[in-house]
């Protein structure tokens, strides 16, 4: 299925063509390779996503690749921030997903302060688990600091995704993943996220057809508005490459020809190798529609949408993506 559309704007990608965004020693090059290559498929700017790591490695890489990035004007213009997922998630089987629980820790207020000092002023979202201890006081710094707070790899109650929302939450990361393949029929972070009256949460689906079902998909279109949905590639290293054995981090993946990330020898998925041109196309073959249909491009800006009102802008320059 082709599509032409504006180049997306992506809050969460963790490397591309081959590049693996958590890897110390990153390079100008390396990213210029990495940039090039989405822009070439249809990417538009992004947030560089780091995961989960040793709190002082994770500091330093953000520090390191802030370096290099406002050095360099190329840079700059696809690479508008960054996205650190965890370590303030939940470390139970299944919601940790591919973090290393090991890693996992609870947030303190002057953790911000110290990933604001890291990231300097370029624009800055964290995703936590509001049932960690301190996860209320460390919302309320976030937003002090001009900090987006994202929920996310979380099995948190109702109570605390609620407390999480007033404290100044404003999206949930991926729903749909970072949770265990099998979830209680009666209660489970699906129906207690969906069921939420939260009008200022914006909701993020994986579009690849293989994170989110596509039936689940079709429903979360049917429960929510429009304006409460954003897609993403949840990109890895491995996208935007030919199929092979990459890294996210520590984990080596394996990427067969059906583009599945998966760590040898097991079934779960660890990360995405969508491109961002083919994001159009996939939501819309399963919402059964045509990339063009009206639905399809205002959801794709919705997170433009959603960070610019947070002070975070992305100016697209227009190509033809398939």
């Amino acid at each position: 299925m082709h599509s032409i559309s504006p180049p997306i704007f992506d809050p969460q990608v963790n490397g591309y063509a081959g590049i693996d965004f958590q890897r110390d020693g990153i390079s100008e090059s390396d990213l210029l390779v990495a940039t090039r290559a989405w822009r070439r498929d249809g990417g538009g700017c992004f947030l560089l996503t780091l995961i989960t790591d040793e709190w002082p490695r994770l500091l330093a890489r953000l520090d390191h690749l802030r370096r290099i990035i406002t050095a360099s004007p190329e840079l700059g213009e696809v690479i508008l921030g960054w996205h650190v997922e965890g370590p303030f998630l939940s470390e139970k089987p299944g919601f940790h997903g591919a973090h290393n629980p090991a890693w996992m820790r609870d947030p303190e207020t002057v953790d911000f302060e110290r990933l604001r000092d890291a990231a300097g002023p370029l624009p800055l979202m964290v995703t936590m688990a509001p049932e960690r201890r301190g996860a209320v006081a460390a919302i309320d710094a976030a937003r002090s600091l001009g900090i987006m707070v994202s929920l996310g790899h979380t099995d948190a109650p109702t109570t605390a995704l609620r407390e999480a929302v007033d404290a100044g939450a404003t999206a949930f990361t991926h729903l749909g993943n970072g949770c265990p393949q099998q979830l209680d029929r009666h209660d489970n972070i699906l129906w207690r996220v969906l069921d939420l009256d939260a009008p200022g949460v914006a909701i993020g689906l994986i579009t690849d057809g293989i994170h989110v079902a596509p039936q689940l998909f079709r429903l979360i279109h049917r429960i929510l508005p429009p304006e409460r949905i954003y897609y993403t590639t949840d990109a890895m290293s491995a996208a935007g490459a030919p199929p092979g054995r990459y890294t996210i981090g520590t984990l080596e993946v394996d990427v067969g020809l059906d583009g599945v990330v998966r760590q040898p020898g097991r079934a779960n998925f660890a990360g995405s190798s969508q491109r961002p041109g083919q994001i159009a196309g996939r939501a819309a073959q399963m919402l059964g529609m045509e990339p063009s249909a009206r639905g399809i491009p205002r959801i794709l800006a919705n997170a433009r949408g959603l960070l610019e009102s947070r002070r975070i802008s992305c100016a697209p320059s227009g190509a033809s993506i398939d």
